[in-house]
């Protein structure tokens, strides 16, 4: 049994527990406990080591082996690139946090977007992932931006045709067209950038959506993965029912 809290003070158990939430993600027969706690864990532990002693991470990531090693690495980069983005916030946010599609649905869609806009489905996985943890985050981003796959209403306009900024579908198949017009699929980075125009933004889709070409089933793990919101007084998770249902501070 995986822990909540990952041991960011104690390396060699720490690199045995991402092994072996890795192994959870990747095997077809786990079920959706089992990959809710290694999803989970996975995220919290990239989180922990990206904001730890550099001298933890490197002795966790020589721990590691091979492929385990490499999606650990990547998955504590996104961390950083993306903490790097914001400040830590005076007020929680006045979202609702809402269960998001079943994952089978939301592949699908991004499936079926990659097959009518001709962009990588693992990109549009990734970018739905950075912005609203799969559609989980329903609320105004501070900028203006709308629905899952947060729009400004000015840019819907362009890449929306008619549909719907709130619906799912409607929004994976605008994020496809907006990276297809920017350069997609042969410049996946120069496309993304016009997403959001960070570099840092770029680097995190990057490697969620690397990891995902390399190991599709990945997916079944990023599903799980939680809002984690950085406040003054520390990281605070917004859970499903958020705000009727409290938010937790972990730390």
């Amino acid at each position: 049994m995986l822990p909540e809290a990952p041991p960011l003070r104690r390396p060699e158990a720490l690199a045995r527990h991402l092994r072996t939430a890795v192994s959870v993600v990747r095997d077809p027969s786990a079920g959706a406990e089992e990959l809710r706690l290694a999803g989970r864990f996975e995220q919290r532990a990239a989180r922990g080591l990206a904001r730890g002693p550099e001298e933890v991470r490197d002795e966790v990531l020589a721990r590691l082996g091979g492929a385990v090693r490499s999606r650990t690495r990547a998955h504590v980069e996104a961390a950083g690139l993306l903490d790097a983005l914001t400040e830590p916030q005076l007020r929680l946010p006045r979202w609702r946090i809402v269960e998001p599609p079943p994952p089978a649905e939301l592949l699908r869609h991004y499936r079926y977007a990659a097959r009518e806009v001709g962009v990588p489905w693992q990109h549009l996985a990734a970018i739905h992932l950075v912005e609203t943890r799969m559609g989980r985050i329903r609320g105004v981003s501070s900028a203006g931006a709308l629905g899952p796959m947060q729009f400004l209403p000015t840019t819907w306009e362009l890449y929306g045709e008619g549909g719907d900024i709130r619906d799912v579908r409607d929004s994976i198949l605008a994020a496809a067209r907006l990276l297809r017009a920017n350069g997609a699929p042969g410049d996946m980075a120069g496309a993304v950038w016009h997403y959001n125009p960070s570099d840092n933004y770029v680097g995190a889709v990057l490697r969620y959506a690397e990891q995902l070409r390399r190991a599709p089933e990945s997916y079944r793990g990023y599903w799980h993965w939680q809002v984690l919101y950085e406040h003054r007084r520390g990281t605070f998770l917004l859970d499903h029912g958020y705000p009727r249902t409290r938010a937790r501070l972990l730390g």
